[in-house]
């Protein structure tokens, strides 16, 4: 499994966002569609919301294959 921490500066980032900020996702659209497909995982729950909001400290699963690890910068 590939592992990254991502800093935000900010005090939340939301998902939509992040996958575009970390590269995961071209698109706000194609980010949209990995949230649809069930893939995405916020501290090991499924996420439905396309604009969950992600805190620092949080880890972010996609497809059990990347996990992404929010920090603050």
């Amino acid at each position: 499994m590939q592992k990254e921490e991502i800093a935000i500066k900010t005090e939340f980032i939301t998902m939509d966002k992040l996958l575009k900020f970390s590269g995961i996702a071209d698109t706000g659209g194609q980010a949209f569609l990995m949230v649809e497909d069930g893939i995405i995982k916020l501290n090991g729950k499924l996420v439905t919301e396309k604009r969950k909001k992600v805190f620092p400290g949080d880890v972010v699963n996609i497809d059990d294959q990347i996990e992404l690890t929010i920090i603050s910068e």
